[in-house]
């Protein structure tokens, strides 16, 4: 079947390919290979972005900066009217990555958000 409309097919587009990252970055992270789940979470971004359309400015503004500062990966999460971003990195990282999105936030005159450092506890492994 074939969908006609160019909207829908990138709506499509990102629904098959985030089940594939999601299936990737599971096989990925039992193998600990964090920088490949950090491109991963780029990827759904970039894929939420522009196919599903629905990030917004600060959402890909944090991104990129994040990025720029050594995040491994970055990709925003509950969308509708707010979200947040969640960035993968090196615990040495954490502080340029933090350090860098408030700056492009203020030099933007937006608010600078907040962050919230957390690692994978006991809980998250396979039940």
């Amino acid at each position: 079947m074939s969908l006609p409309d160019p909207v829908l097919r990138r709506r499509a587009r990102h629904v098959v390919t985030e089940n594939q990252r999601v299936r990737t970055a599971a096989d990925l992270l039992e193998k600990g290979a964090l920088a490949e789940v950090g491109a991963l979470l780029t990827e759904s971004h970039v894929s939420l972005r522009d196919d599903y359309e629905v990030s917004w400015a600060e959402a890909d503004v944090a991104v990129e900066a994040a990025l720029a500062a050594g995040a491994l990966g970055a990709r925003m999460f509950g969308g509708g009217f707010g979200g947040s971003v969640l960035a993968l990195a090196h615990r040495d990282a954490i502080a340029a990555v933090s350090d860098a999105v408030g700056k492009a936030f203020a030099e933007r005159g937006w608010t600078v958000p907040g962050f919230l450092e957390t690692t994978a506890g006991p809980a998250a492994r396979a039940l």
